[in-house]
């Protein structure tokens, strides 16, 4: 495998892609899931109720080795986009990248060194490693359906594909795992096993998709930005890249705020430790597999971005809604977390069809397919604000005197711990998640503009 820019570039066709391809693509989504949602749900409250680490630096913990990828992702696209081998450009990284996160992920639950400083750096150097690793698995996966397919709504079919099987991954990879923690002997022990569940479903991802996609069309790059300055200069020149990128990061802060809350709710406002976490995650994902085709029919009625603004208003109006979780049977609470998975779902399907809308756009405009810059520089503002959301949490937690423990345990809290609990896992969501999507009455890339541009490329002269 060599990493030298292409001379030449290929357009993908503008066929429908085969099911196969569309469900081989999509079974990365079981590595990405799974990565995605374990550490943000279950690594807090890990550090703090099992290694006893206070809840502030616990949050650090937790954020730093991601915020890494913020530098590491960009890198990983501008990697992805100069390889040429003979299995294409991204899948290799399918391959040697999704091994590596599984091998890392179970590791980074190992705790040689029991609890306390020492378990704490363990796990730091760990996650920071596994993290590494995931950028360059991720960036090449998001970067390939731009380079699948040029079909506007093919996109879309595509991306309803990836996350329904997304939503399958955090379904199993979100309910199982505090399952077998549980059935294994809680605590560290417990812990142990769940890395290796998780990283036998991250080596089930990566073999699915770089296997799946084999036969998929891929596109080659005509050249490379050099530097970080150059990508986020031409990212700068893509406007609806900018604020869909902009409002996404937002929304992935709030969206692993409440991830982050999960245990934390069921221990302290449902009262629910032991089948609570199983079951929020249950009715947040389960609803995803259930909704897919009437969001796809919703985004032929709307356009993409106004069912994108429609399910993230959903999603915030369920969050406040939980406000009451604290004073109403947790049946209800189940219930209403259904209608916010409802609005999650569309919020995954919308915002990563219209992402490579935009790299098809600057594609046109400009002449040069350069996915990874655009996918290494969207996937290190997904990371970063899947970093934040536990952090932003841990914060909350601190300041209303969430006390730690090292049995595997949560010991009873405070009124106020718990109400900063609550709040942390209703308000602060939904005030990310909401308000935001007045940003996207500045992203006017249409199918008929983006159509009009392809055209007009079309028509210079070579």
């Amino acid at each position: 495998m060599t990493v030298s820019p292409s001379p030449s570039q290929v357009s993908a066709p503008a066929r429908p892609l085969s099911g196969g391809v569309r469900a081989g693509y999509a079974l990365g989504s079981l590595a990405t899931g799974a990565f995605g949602t374990v550490p943000g749900l279950l690594l807090l409250p890990y550090l703090t109720d099992n290694l006893g680490v206070a809840a502030g630096l616990a949050g650090l913990l937790v954020l730093l080795p991601k915020a890494w990828d913020v530098l590491i992702n960009p890198l990983a696209g501008r990697f992805s986009d100069r390889t040429v081998s003979r299995w294409g450009a991204r899948r290799p990284y399918l391959l040697f990248g999704g091994l590596g996160v599984a091998v890392l992920f179970a590791l980074m639950f190992a705790a040689p060194f029991g609890t306390g400083a020492g378990a704490s750096a363990y796990v730091a150097v760990a996650f920071l490693a596994t993290a590494t690793a995931y950028a360059f698995f991720q960036v090449p996966y998001v970067a390939m359906p731009a380079e699948m397919t040029d079909d506007y709504s093919e996109r879309t079919r595509l991306m309803t594909w990836r996350v329904a099987v997304l939503a399958v991954a955090i379904l199993v990879s979100g309910a199982v795992a505090p399952i077998v923690v549980n059935s294994t002997g809680g605590g560290v022990a417990g812990h142990r096993w769940m890395g290796v569940f998780v990283a036998a479903l991250i080596v089930a991802g990566s073999l699915g998709a770089f296997f799946g996609t084999a036969k998929a069309p891929t596109g080659q790059v005509t050249e490379s930005e050099p530097s970080l300055r150059a990508q986020l200069a031409v990212v700068r020149a893509n406007r609806p890249f900018t604020v869909l990128l902009t409002v996404f990061v937002v929304q992935s802060i709030g969206v692993a705020t409440m991830l982050a809350g999960v245990k934390y709710l069921a221990d302290h406002v449902l009262h629910r430790p032991d089948d609570g976490p199983t079951l929020l995650f249950a009715c947040f994902v389960g609803p995803a597999l259930l909704v897919m085709p009437l969001w796809t029919r919703v985004g032929a009625r709307l356009g993409k971005t106004g069912s994108l603004v429609l399910a993230s208003l959903l999603f915030a109006a369920g969050a406040l809604a939980l406000v009451l979780a604290g004073s109403v049977p947790p049946v209800v609470a189940y219930v209403v977390t259904g209608l916010i998975g409802v609005g999650y779902a569309g919020q995954q399907v919308f915002a990563m069809a219209m992402l490579p809308d935009c790299v098809a756009y600057d594609a046109a405009r400009t002449g040069r397919r350069q996915a990874g810059v655009f996918t290494g520089l969207w996937t290190a503002g997904e990371t970063l604000g899947l970093a934040l959301g536990p952090g932003l949490y841990a914060l909350v937690l601190q300041l209303t005197g969430y006390v730690s423990s090292d049995t595997g345990t949560a010991v009873a809290q405070s009124g106020t711990a718990r109400l900063g609990v609550l709040l942390g896992f209703t308000v602060v969501p939904a005030l990310l998640v909401g308000p935001v999507v007045l940003l996207l009455r500045r992203y006017d890339l249409t199918p008929e503009r983006l159509a009009s541009v392809q055209v007009e490329t079309d028509r210079v002269p070579a």
